[in-house]
């Protein structure tokens, strides 16, 4: 068989251009190396960052967080631990308190976020106007930030749980939503094709091409997502929404350092523990525990 010959004129106008893509290639690299230190010269000045200032610092912080931390003996340590946690019973009350908070938002937002996100994503929507206004709707209410949110809450409702539940839930409405319909967005057109192809509902093609294909990152997105809302749980007592947020920042005003440096490995301790089983649920859902068997 012989090779077939290209024209001297294609592979010239191939050559040239493939040289003008790379020239223009090239332009929009150095546009984008200069634009990005530019910004990040910006964001330097703007926000006053000194390596001078950062090390003179350093000492200072690391002062404070020795005084979150109290003198505990190897001899004593049973009886300092006792004093370091002298109010132990109501910490672990508000704890509960955040926790319950942070699920009661969570499962809400995410419901709520979950269904609109259907809605936003483009290949679901019905029309364009619904998926734009979807869109907007999920913006603003993960835009303002859910210590704001808190704020118009407890104006509204006044200080307590409420409010603290109402602000964590409409900004994971907000992120769950856009998460989801990205998810949404990325899946197999082949079964809703053949769903519509069977004269199936809309609903019919949500719970049957849908939904089987993004269960295990809607797990993965609500278990991330739980983690989230307990320290935003933990920040929204800070302006009275209830929660152990609120015992840490009543012994930060007093300067009870140790207190605040106990509520504080009370949380980071949740968090770990929270982080923990929500990977073993993950892997428990998408059966990856009996993969490595």
């Amino acid at each position: 068989m012989s090779a077939v010959a290209i024209p001297r004129g294609a592979a010239a106008r191939f050559s040239e251009e493939y040289a003008a893509y790379r020239r223009t290639k090239r332009v929009y690299a150095s546009v984008f190396a200069v634009a990005f230190i530019a910004c990040l010269v910006a964001a330097g000045i703007t926000a006053k960052f000194d390596i001078g200032r950062l090390v003179e610092g350093l000492p200072r912080t690391t002062d404070f967080l020795a005084k979150l931390i109290p003198p505990i003996g190897y001899a004593t340590f049973g009886k300092d631990l006792a004093e370091w946690y002298w109010d132990i019973g109501k910490w672990m009350d508000s704890l509960l308190n955040t926790l319950l908070m942070a699920w009661l938002a969570t499962i809400l937002g995410t419901t709520i976020g979950g269904l609109l996100s259907f809605f936003a994503a483009r290949n679901l929507a019905g029309s364009y106007l619904t998926y734009w206004t979807t869109r907007r709707v999920l913006e603003i209410a993960r835009t303002v930030p859910d210590i704001v949110w808190a704020l118009l809450f407890i104006i509204a409702f006044g200080i307590g749980p409420l409010a603290g539940v109402l602000a964590i839930m409409v900004h994971t409405i907000g992120a769950q939503g856009k998460l989801f319909a990205e998810v949404n967005e990325n899946i197999s057109p082949l079964p809703i094709d053949g769903i519509r192809a069977a004269g199936g509902t809309w609903w019919q093609e949500i719970r049957f091409a849908v939904l089987p294909q993004v269960i295990p990152n809607y797990m993965s997105y609500t278990f991330w997502r739980m983690e989230l809302n307990v320290r935003s749980a933990t920040i929204v007592g800070f302006v009275g929404a209830g929660g152990i947020g609120h015992d840490l920042f009543t012994s930060v005003q007093l300067l009870y350092f140790s207190d605040a440096g106990a509520i504080l490995l009370i949380i980071v301790a949740t968090i770990m523990a929270i982080d923990m089983l929500s990977e073993k649920f993950r892997h428990s859902a998408i059966g990856k525990a009996s993969f490595s068997r």
